[in-house]
């Protein structure tokens, strides 16, 4: 809210003055009649209704923010908002709706002088919540995410039986307030789809989930719970959760956007969450790994996350600004995947909203900005390291190539004791004429290149020596085979950090040294703070966000949606979790278990809210419309990368090939370039690395891989921290047309004909059991054995168009085969892959 003009009129203001404090007196008396005639006392929460709306309609002019803050008001703390103010007036008069100068602003008919200025009033609800609030003494709190979290007490319940432990007694206590009542467990077979989609982001076979829906031993779901999260898979899917928390991507970026190798970091992730590295040395490592005490391989290979920003190298930029750029963007990403918080504002002044300054973003800054890299056109400063899976073979073929050049040594030392004998006998008329130059010169005349090169033309002559130098250099060869270097962090000499006025990297304002928000937790006063120590303040327990954070993301994969649906914004402007306790109470278990992430995801998928068939009453739709209380289980589309996978699994396609090097899946091609760069267009990669994946799939930022960008993918530029799923109709042209998906339905054909059985309806089983695990009912079987006679039928009068459906792209079919049924079988394969239910979790 921005006070009146100051250059009306001292008696028009005064009168006007006037008018508002009438206006206010009866809109106090009014809405007290109308709140006492409603059944009295209405209790207003700080935090769940006052902070939000002078949040939204307040402090972009009444914040934290000096630099813009209007008439001297600030509204985010209780002593600024109740003192007087120079013309006497107090916004809040505490216990005094009728002398409260806010509610007459907010209230008044006059335009130029109602608040917000230029934006719309506010809603007769809202002045209702700031009038009580008033009335009820405006009382204050701390936002709650900058709050400790405490372990709240276990509520009571109604309904005992339905909870499997602490997460449920939360969920159903808030139910039972609502009037709702949660449903029942889903079918076996839903189950297991949803569990496997959620661990390992794959469906299981119909053999496993045959098994389980038989399995009738009380600890039959918590063994497959166990077993999903091994899996080698669960890493594989968890990673792509953090490549877009760390903006990873196989190119630079910027406008030429050229290649750039730091698939090695994306292996050490998968790795990393396979082992369950406890989240806070998952964090360390990534953001100070290189100064750790006798840091390893994979601790300096960590350090890649920061790494993955974006390079500039373009002829004719400058590498400070984009050195600078980076090391800002690193300092946003920084507080956004640990942190909830959104700082980048106070790259160019104060936060308007959160307890944020500029000069604490710099400080920040500083103490990312001494590491070595500098947007240089080489990556540096990089590690070569040995591909995952390779370490042991590496070693053996250096202990071969060492052995090979202690050989080698030996009989240059030989060969070079008798070059004096050969230069006598050399017939000079047959030698290259550079080494017969050479000898022509006495050998006081030839300098230590050309007797270097001397010595090694007498070495090649000899057969002896060609034949152990190949060795040497097909052992050398192999060796680099199996290598891949890194971009890392690496701490060079401290550089001096200045604000950037307005984020201007040239517009040095004051000096600022290394620090952190004042309004947050500190580090203890003996630890020097830098990168290391900041990591360490990061995952400290008595943050009050990165425990919250973590377990809400979590949460978000699993259940479709985060506690706080924000995920990206636990600050003031961020929505207010549906569960707060139980946000809080899993946070604190979270630090409790020791950051155990698999623990803690074995307890969330074995509540009762997580196992809850999702199938929605009338009731629950009308006062849960999107399942913010969990009256039902998840019901979500699959991620782009799942969609893509479930299609090569269930076809029998899939590689099961981990880690290495980015492939290439078909894309069409288009013949265009980057500005300044290679094409854009890229030759599909053969045998099982066409299969592989998605998560291997490579990413390039300004082309990123269509399919999956369709389906909300992100491109890895900036930090993207939430997902928002959107429903287009190009979702359905992929999954119909793409040459990956029409693929993986001819695979899915030549499998139900050789697998599924001898009838239509058999094969149709089969087919459908595959794709959606569950059984069909007998209205699905009936309609998809119609699709295919429908279907067949017109195949087998056109048998070239049947064999372009059956073969094009996958390949010939068997010898002697009936085109017609492969490419009805096809189209079925398509048509399942397109059904809700499958492109769905539920």
């Amino acid at each position: 809210m921005q006070y009146a003009n100051h250059n009306l009129p001292q008696l028009r203001f005064a009168l006007m003055e006037s008018r508002m404090f009438k206006y206010s007196a009866i809109l106090f008396f009014g809405l007290s009649l109308c709140i006492a005639a409603s059944g009295g006392e209405v209790s207003i929460d700080f935090a769940r209704d006052v902070r939000p709306i002078l949040s939204t309609r307040c402090l972009q002019c009444h914040g934290p923010d000096e630099t813009v803050r209007k008439a001297g008001l600030r509204l985010d703390r209780r002593e600024s908002a109740i003192a007087s103010l120079k013309n006497g007036k107090r916004a809040i008069v505490p216990g005094k709706p009728g002398h409260s100068e806010l509610l007459a602003r907010i209230t008044a008919t006059d335009e130029r002088v109602r608040m917000p200025k230029g934006g719309p009033a506010l809603t007769k609800a809202e002045v209702a919540t700031l009038t009580r609030w008033i009335e009820q003494g405006a009382e204050f709190s701390q936002h709650w995410a900058y709050v400790k979290p405490v372990r709240h007490a276990l509520p009571g319940v109604a309904d005992r039986a339905w909870s499997n432990g602490p997460i449920d007694r939360f969920i159903l206590s808030r139910l039972e307030k609502e009037g709702l009542t949660p449903n029942g467990p889903t079918d076996r077979h839903s189950l297991i789809r949803r569990l496997s989609i959620d661990l390992t982001g794959l469906p299981p076979t119909v053999e496993d989930a045959d098994a389980f829906a038989a399995d009738s031993k009380p600890d039959a779901y918590e063994k497959l719970v166990d077993r999903l999260l091994t899996s080698p898979k669960y890493g594989e899917r968890w990673a792509s959760v953090w490549l877009d928390l760390a903006r990873y991507a196989d190119s630079q970026g910027y406008a030429n956007d050229p290649d750039r190798t730091i698939w090695r970091w994306r292996d050490w992730v998968i790795q990393a969450l396979n082992h369950n590295q406890p989240y806070d040395q998952f964090t360390i490592e990534q953001l100070a790994g290189d100064m750790l005490p006798k840091a390893t391989q994979d601790q300096l290979i960590a350090t890649g996350f920061h790494r993955n920003t974006l390079t500039n190298t373009e002829g004719g930029t400058s590498p400070e600004e984009f050195r600078s750029a980076a090391i800002v963007d690193r300092v946003n990403t920084t507080m956004q995947v640990w942190m909830g918080t959104t700082i980048n504002c106070c790259q160019c002044h104060n936060h308007k909203y959160d307890p944020f300054s500029q000069k604490e973003f710099y400080q920040l800054y500083a103490i990312l900005n001494n590491c070595e890299d500098a947007n240089g056109g080489n990556d540096a400063p990089t590690i070569q390291t040995p591909r995952i899976g390779y370490e042991t073979e590496q070693k053996e073929l250096e202990q071969r190539l060492a052995a090979a050049n202690a050989r080698l040594d030996e009989l240059n030392k030989k060969l070079d004791a008798k070059i004096g004998e050969w230069e006598k006998s050399a017939a000079k008329d047959k030698l290259p004429k550079e080494i017969a130059d050479i000898l022509a010169k006495t050998p006081d005349k030839r300098d230590a290149k050309q007797k270097e090169r001397l010595l090694a033309h007498h070495r090649s002559i000899s057969g002896e020596w060609k034949k152990m130098d190949d060795v040497r250099k097909a052992l050398k060869n192999r060796i680099d085979g199996l290598m891949t270097t890194t971009p890392i962090l690496r701490e060079a000499k401290p550089r001096e950090t200045h604000i950037h006025i307005r984020g201007n990297f040239l517009a040095k304002g004051d000096k600022v040294s290394v620090g952190l928000p004042a309004a947050l937790h500190q580090p203890p006063n003996s630890d020097p703070i830098n990168r290391l120590s900041f990591a360490k303040w990061l995952m400290s327990a008595e943050n009050p966000l990165a425990a919250r954070v973590a377990v809400n993301r979590l949460w978000e994969e699993v259940f479709g949606i985060g506690l706080v649906e924000t995920s990206e914004e636990f600050g003031m402007q961020g929505e207010l979790p549906s569960h707060p306790e139980l946000l809080d109470w899993l946070a604190t278990e979270y630090v409790r278990i020791g950051w155990d992430t698999k623990r803690l995801l074995k307890l969330l998928v074995m509540s009762a809210a997580y196992q809850q068939s999702s199938r929605v009453s009338e009731t629950a739709l009308q006062k849960d419309p999107v399942n913010r209380l969990l009256s039902r289980g998840p019901r979500v589309r699959l991620s782009a990368e799942a969609v893509r996978d479930q299609a090569l699994f269930v076809s029998g396609l899939m590689s099961p090939k981990m880690y290495g090097p980015p492939v290439q899946p078909p894309k069409p091609n288009f013949g265009l370039s980057a500005a300044f760069g290679s094409s854009t267009d890229w030759q599909p990669s053969t045998g099982e690395d066409k299969h592989r994946r998605a998560l291997y799939t490579r990413i390039r930022r300004n082309a990123p891989y269509p399919s999956m960008t369709t389906f909300d993918a992100p491109e890895r530029t900036y930090c993207n921290i939430r997902r928002i799923r959107t429903n287009t109709p190009l979702q359905a042209l992929v999954t119909l047309n793409d040459p990956v998906y029409i693929e993986a339905a001819q695979a899915l054909s030549r499998r139900i004909v050789s697998h599924g059985g001898s009838t239509a309806q058999e094969r149709a089983v089969f087919a459908f059991r595959q794709v959606l695990t569950r059984p069909p009912t007998e209205l699905e079987l009936k309609r998809l054995v119609q699709l295919f006679a429908e279907i067949y039928g017109k195949f087998a009068s056109d048998l070239t168009k049947a064999a372009a459906v059956a073969e094009k792209p996958l390949g010939p079919l068997p010898p002697r085969s009936n085109a017609a049924e492969y490419a009805a079988w096809t189209v079925v394969g398509n048509v399942l892959f397109n059904l809700d239910e499958t492109l769905a979790k539920r």
